[in-house]
């Protein structure tokens, strides 16, 4: 294999597949990435077995090929390169010879046999979204997921495909956050399945805000597949988490009491101060609701005290809930509205986070000291 690449071409395809690489892993091979040099690019693949990333990246080839070798120390050769050009030519012994301006490196590889074959998929089905709007609906719900291991269907995130929408859901049981697209979906391309965080983040990473992205799945797989003009194209595949999703549909509360509107950013930003005087063992805020005004209070014995104040449009009774400042200003962030809608029934019962937007967010009251 021999082959001449700009250095910025080889560095891309390098960060968008080496995340997946652990640096603790039993088998040597996993430490690599498998090299594919076909006429006019090199394809670069990365597996920890359970999420695969490759890509795609011009390349000038002189001699076709395959090989692996060890992603991160070429990551670190390539990116302290003075040339702006790289060639790289491998023997048949899997040794890799780097020359770049006056600098040369030889790297001992592994023979691009011992690299697992890529997952193939029998009978997928599929579904294409925008990538802006796949982009936009992670963000909205991927920062519900768990992290508690001991509940690992809820490590992930829930997708249905159903009803010409495709449906995204997170919970980690105290809070849950929904957003859905509508988009055409064969019959026979219906489906539910959980999607793990690993692979959600991968798949985040390599999201830009054009072109197209293409679901594909199976009983025990899905696979993105990122593509757009002038864009460098990514495939990650995944296994999916197994097990069944709790019905979330059952904690979404029904009829509220208060629908009270609120001006996002200067929600966010109170909360973020008052959020100050909150520790690790005290760690709520108060919102107190009164005619045309909120108040937002955080009281810790041991740091002290903070006090915020909003003018809102409220004509309700006077009553106050308690919340996890993070799990109320996460939505928040997520969101780009101007205004969200907060839902509320009284102190004890969850409350709901809508915006003019497909969004919705449960989120369970803490107990008020």
């Amino acid at each position: 294999m021999k082959l001449t690449i700009a250095k910025e071409q080889l560095l891309a395809g390098l960060q968008a597949v080496q995340n997946v690489v652990g640096s603790r892993t039993t088998l040597p091979i996993l430490s690599n990435v498998l090299l594919s040099a076909v006429e006019g690019h090199l394809e670069l693949t990365a597996t920890d077995l359970d999420v695969t990333i490759v890509c795609s990246v011009i390349a000038q080839v002189e001699r076709p090929g395959r090989t692996t070798l060890p992603v991160k120390r070429l990551f670190g050769i390539a990116r302290e390169l003075a040339s702006s050009e790289i060639e790289l030519e491998v023997d048949e012994k899997a040794v890799c010879s780097v020359r770049s301006g006056a600098s040369f490196f030889k790297i001992n590889g592994l023979a691009a046999e011992e690299f697992p074959p890529l997952p193939s998929f029998k009978q997928a089905r599929a579904v294409s979204l925008p990538q802006d709007k796949l982009k936009a609906m992670l963000r909205k719900t991927s920062f519900a997921v768990s992290t508690d291991e001991s509940r690992y269907v809820l490590n992930g995130i829930f997708f249905s495909l159903k009803d010409h929408k495709v449906t995204l859901v997170a919970t980690d049981g105290r809070r849950l956050a929904l957003t859905d697209e509508e988009t055409e979906i064969p019959a026979e391309a219906q489906a539910d399945f959980i999607v793990p965080t690993k692979a959600i983040n991968e798949v985040n990473r390599l999201l830009s805000g054009t072109g197209t992205v293409e679901l594909k799945y199976s009983e025990n797989q899905v696979s993105f597949t990122t593509s757009g003009e002038g864009q460098m194209g990514a495939l990650v595949i995944s296994k999916l988490v197994d097990g069944n999703y709790p019905n979330y549909r059952q904690v979404i509360p029904g009829e509220c009491q208060e629908r009270i509107a609120l001006p996002r950013e200067e929600f966010l930003g109170a909360l973020r101060r008052v959020e100050l005087m909150t520790s690790d063992k005290s760690n709520s805020i108060k919102l107190g609701f009164s005619r045309n005004q909120l108040s937002i209070t955080a009281n810790t014995p041991e740091i002290g005290e903070a006090h915020e104040t909003l003018a809102i449009n409220y004509k309700g009774k006077d009553f106050a809930i308690a919340f996890n400042p993070t799990y109320l200003m996460d939505p928040l962030k997520a969101l780009e509205t101007d205004e969200v809608a907060f839902e509320l029934i009284d102190e004890l019962s969850p409350g709901v986070v809508k915006a003019n937007v497909p969004f919705l967010y449960v989120i369970m009251p803490m107990r008020m000291s």
